[in-house]
């Protein structure tokens, strides 16, 4: 097994951010129709920062994993930092295996950039990250520099 398969199964069996916290200040949840994965999502800001992520992801190891893979990487970060890695994201995820991914912006999500070859998959590692957008909308964040469609 690759190194980027392992952290993927890591990630999927153990997920960071895992669990619905209280206090948040934005709330998304998102449903992927065409395989019935679900995400729920909370974001707690303080200042201009995302001080805390937490999900409660089910479905597929792709959708869990990269809902973890997002609450560790977002979490204590500038939102104008969180829009930048969620950018990164959605175009490596959508760019169907021609970029790679930026591990020092990206972090452990470069190890979704596979996906990106299964167009099948996309909207399932997608998923989360729609829902941090959305989450951040609902908190009052300013989102409009963030594309938030799921069309892959």
């Amino acid at each position: 097994m690759d190194l980027y398969a392992e952290l993927l199964l890591e990630h999927s069996k153990r997920p960071r951010g895992a669990g619905l916290r209280e206090p948040f200040d934005g709330e998304s949840h998102q449903v992927n129709p065409t395989c019935g994965d679900e995400v729920t999502l909370r974001v707690r800001l303080q200042d201009d920062t995302v001080a805390e992520v937490s999900h409660d992801a089910l479905g597929c190891s792709i959708s869990v994993a990269s809902a973890s893979v997002l609450a560790e990487e977002c979490g204590g970060r500038p939102v104008a930092d969180v829009l930048a890695v969620y950018t990164a994201m959605r175009t490596m995820l959508t760019s169907r295996g021609g970029d790679e991914g930026d591990p020092e912006t990206l972090g452990d999500g470069v190890a979704l950039a596979g996906v990106s070859r299964y167009p099948a998959r996309v909207k399932c590692a997608l998923l989360p990250w729609v829902a941090l957008v959305d989450a951040l909308a609902r908190a009052g964040v300013d989102i409009a520099t963030a594309p938030t469609d799921l069309r892959a």
